[in-house]
């Protein structure tokens, strides 16, 4: 992974004037609608965009392995089992990307990848309907993430 990837002890730490607790989860029947194996799918095409993306190097290991945690994650969030607690504890996200320097360019990045993915939905089961409220999760979600300023 590139150096300019890691946050260093001398950053300063960000924090979002938002807190995780404003981000409205998107709707709980998605599981339901989509199905595990439309929501491990998503989560590969998503990972597959962000491996031809300029934050590429922010995941130089098995991008496989990472979009199947990241799946865990959204099946439990998307109204399915909580497949991502179970295997790894607590989510808590926050805290583990702190060793990540986000940045809201980074961020902006990350969200136009997922963007790419949202706009093959029907591939993954995810009706048009529920696409602007998934999106304002995402864009909530990842402003939380931010945890670096652009010149830090």
């Amino acid at each position: 992974m590139s150096p300019r990837f890691f946050r260093h002890a001398s950053d300063p730490m960000f924090v979002p004037e938002m807190g995780p607790d404003t981000v409205s989860p998107p709707n709980p029947a998605l599981y339901g609608m989509m199905g595990e194996a439309a929501i491990h799918a998503m989560l590969q095409a998503f990972y597959e965009e962000l491996g031809r993306s300029e934050i590429a190097g922010m995941f130089p290991g098995d991008r496989v392995a990472a979009a199947e945690r990241s799946a865990l994650f959204f099946i439990g969030l998307l109204g399915g089992p909580p497949l991502y607690a179970q295997r790894f504890g607590a989510p808590r996200m926050r805290a583990r990307h702190l060793p990540f320097r986000i940045t809201t360019a980074y961020r902006d990045v990350w969200l136009a990848s997922f963007e790419r993915v949202l706009k093959r939905h029907e591939e993954f089961g995810m009706p048009a309907s529920e696409v602007p409220g998934f999106r304002r999760f995402l864009e909530g979600f990842s402003a939380w993430m931010v945890n670096s300023s652009e010149d830090a």
